[in-house]
């Protein structure tokens, strides 16, 4: 174990080094969110989806958070929410990304038909408002997680795919890539070896930002009642449920999952923000 967390360390340390306050700010609330998720068994005595207790009373010492207005303890649901929403927009970013970074690779690598075909498609997705179009999809498809994971899931394809077809074109007319075909190296591995691993950090910043903006997708469609069903503990869906209350002065019921939705969405932001700073200061040393 101890062998483990020192290897971890070590491939950190350069990373950490150079990371700005904006980053570490940012990878503190991502990896405080993802343990309070993980040790949810262990932070609360109550299940996320059984009555506990009298509905709407306020945060006390026996329910940090208070309850909603079904009894269930909303500490709990808090915690066992953060489950669902990272394991739906990760998974989400996860299949978009490896979705469009291949789309992207063949359509800026060979040009011409492919290039044109998969453009069109991409840049009519593209057009159409992130929500609206993973609304659409997901009401076609009907209300549970994974359907809420392929519905972000598709919005963000272009996202990848406009991204590394951009940068392939560029890198694909570089003396080193000429040289590789002249040589006769196959298209594939000029595509994996020379061509991807000068994308990675790039995709890597990508990938957090859109987890970032997934976080908000997702959100809105539990809002609306298309993510998870009931009573899986969501913070969207929680969101909702408690609006209502709002003007009653049932505060509680918003404010906590409201605050988490947006702390975990400025927690990633941050973290892409940090890591894009850090990428754009090591490409100007250089230059």
């Amino acid at each position: 174990m101890n062998i483990g967390f020192e290897l971890i360390r070590k491939m950190l340390a350069p990373w950490l080094k150079e990371a700005s306050l904006m980053l570490k700010l940012g990878l503190a609330i991502v990896i405080t969110i993802i343990a309070l998720s993980i040790t949810a068994p262990l932070l609360t005595q109550y299940s996320p989806i059984i009555k506990v207790g009298d509905a709407l009373r306020p945060p006390s010492t026996k329910h940090l958070m208070g309850t909603n207005n079904l009894g269930y303890d909303m500490f709990s649901r808090i915690l066992y929410g953060g489950r669902t929403v990272l394991t739906v927009v990760v998974s989400a970013t996860l299949l978009s990304m490896c979705i469009g970074v291949p789309l992207g690779l063949i359509s800026g690598y060979y040009g011409r038909i492919v290039d044109r075909i998969f453009s069109i498609i991409m840049d009519s997705m593209y057009a159409f408002p992130s929500l609206i179009l993973a609304l659409a999809i997901a009401a076609v498809l009907g209300p549970s997680m994974v359907n809420a994971i392929i519905a972000i899931a598709v919005v963000y394809i272009p996202t990848y795919f406009r991204m590394v077809r951009g940068q392939t074109l560029s890198i694909k007319s570089l003396l080193y890539v000429e040289a590789a075909k002249a040589i006769g190296a196959r298209d594939l591995r000029i595509i994996i070896k020379h061509i991807l691993p000068n994308l990675l950090p790039t995709i890597i910043v990508v990938f957090t930002m859109n987890i970032a903006d997934a976080i908000l997708t997702e959100a809105g469609l539990s809002f609306l009642g298309f993510s998870v069903p009931p009573p899986t503990p969501d913070w969207g869906a929680d969101l909702r449920a408690g609006h209502e209350y709002l003007l009653a002065g049932y505060w509680w019921l918003v404010a906590f999952p409201g605050f988490m939705i947006m702390l975990l969405a400025a927690g990633f932001a941050l973290v892409g923000e940090g890591l894009n700073d850090i990428l754009s200061l090591r490409g100007a040393e250089k230059r």
